[in-house]
């Protein structure tokens, strides 16, 4: 065992990590990575097939971002926004403000996807405290729902396995009914699982808006329940619901945010504008903390105040826009802009569908779903009985650890094989990779 991978199991606690496990087994070290690949410390290439947790967008060591981080290094790492503010915090508050749905016109800045949308819980409870309905003080939340692992975006998280320990420590929400046809709560079938669940959403805000601040969801897409797909128009059925009963809509788009579904935010799949947006993972291209919370004018105005009017949201970080950070993200966006990544999509997602009609072979191969480039491949002991593997099974994790004697890095959500590559990834090395998910299914299963 080489004496890095020996001291990071003598001093390192993983996130989501089984430790006793992680000891046990032989785990992989990164030394480097180029492009679309991950090196190890052994000099053995993997396809990086996750992007790194799904935050890399345009691959490894990219030129335009390297030069904008270096070029920011020469004049300021980090100042604080309290109090004062700095150039690439400003600019690239602008162009988010340009690309983002309309309506969208403040930035809040910080630093990880979960602060951004706990700062967004935050925001809309106070909106109505400040406009004097204080019984909106609850949030509707989804089935299957993750927001993040901070207290508050626990609290409107909906995904039992993760949150349960944690119950004594969360507010209480309002849940609704998730929207995914294989994972329907209300049994309905594909055709009218997304007006079902709309009509449990209606309900709950008919006879309960006085007291609701907000419903928070992730469009289009749930993530970490297992990339579990809402039918089309279930977005923009819920923004017309929440604009009838006048609650407020937050729309966590830091998995699906640039470009992961086929369109910079998935919101603009439907034309939905939110009341809040927030962002993270791909907002730097990969390289650096960074996450936002956009919202509207009318938002903003509610807080607008003199000191002695004590209307301001109480709430801030120490990297809070950090110059850096900012700079990548401008550079993010300028080779979005440049390479026309969004324009070259379609047939790339078009080639990952037209390999996944074959996961359908797979005996045990339970369900597809695809969004854009994010990809659920859930893997069952029966497909026709919806009998799952046991969690002890660890199928998920045996598939995944499989696919790496071929060269490719992905990582599981219990039995959900997910495939989230970079944007960057060319149809060629989209088809290689799935050649290796195929094979990795059908040998473990």
């Amino acid at each position: 065992m080489h004496e890095l991978e020996l001291k990071d199991k003598q001093y390192i606690w993983h996130p989501f990590t089984p430790m006793k496990d992680w000891v046990e087994e032989e785990q992989l070290v990164i030394a480097a990575g180029k492009g679309i690949k991950l090196i190890d410390i052994n000099g053995k290439e993997y396809y990086d097939g996750v992007s790194s947790l799904w935050v890399n967008v345009h691959g490894h060591r990219k030129e335009k971002i390297n030069r904008a981080i270096r070029k920011q290094l020469d004049r300021i790492a980090h100042t604080t926004m309290l109090g004062l503010s700095n150039i690439p915090a400003i600019e690239l508050a602008e162009q988010l403000v340009a690309i983002a749905p309309p309506g969208l016109n403040k930035v809040f800045y910080s630093d990880n996807g979960a602060t951004a949308v706990e700062i967004a819980v935050k925001m809309a409870f106070q909106y109505w405290q400040l406009k004097g309905k204080n019984r909106k003080q609850k949030f509707v939340t989804l089935a299957g729902a993750y927001h993040g692992d901070t207290i508050g975006s626990v609290s409107v998280g909906g995904i039992d396995l993760f949150h349960r320990i944690f119950q004594p420590l969360l507010f209480k929400t309002i849940h609704a009914p998730c929207p995914s046809c294989y994972h329907c709560t209300l049994g309905a079938e594909p055709a009218t699982c997304s007006m079902a669940c709309a009509t449990a959403m209606e309900h709950i805000l008919e006879e309960r808006h006085d007291e609701i601040a907000a419903v928070v969801m992730e469009p289009l897409v749930q993530g970490a329940a297992g990339i579990l797909t809402q039918p089309p128009g279930y977005l923009k059925r819920v923004r017309e619901m929440t604009r009838k009963y006048n609650v407020l809509l937050i729309a966590d788009e830091v998995a699906t945010g640039f470009g992961r579904t086929g369109k910079m935010f998935a919101c603009e799949h439907e034309d939905v504008s939110p009341d809040f947006l927030t962002l993270a993972k791909g907002i730097t291209g990969g390289y650096l903390p960074l996450a936002v919370t956009l919202t509207t004018d009318e938002i903003y105005d509610a807080f607008y105040g003199h000191h002695r009017e004590k209307k301001t949201f109480f709430h801030g970080h120490s990297y809070t826009g950090n110059p850096l950070a900012c700079a990548a993200a401008l550079a993010n966006l300028e080779v979005f802009r440049e390479e026309g990544v969004l324009e070259g999509l379609p047939p790339k997602i078009a080639a990952v569908a037209r390999k996944l009609t074959h996961f359908w072979e797979l005996t045990h191969v339970g369900d597809v779903r695809q969004c854009g480039l994010m990809v659920g491949i859930e893997v069952v002991k029966d497909r026709e009985k919806k009998i799952f593997y046991d969690w002890e099974d660890k199928i998920g994790m045996r598939i995944c650890r499989h696919a790496r004697q071929y060269g490719l890095i992905i990582r599981p959500l219990d039995n959900v094989v997910v495939f989230l590559p970079p944007l960057a990834s060319s149809a060629a090395d989209l088809e290689t990779m799935l050649d290796i998910i195929y094979r990795s299914i059908y040998e473990v299963t």
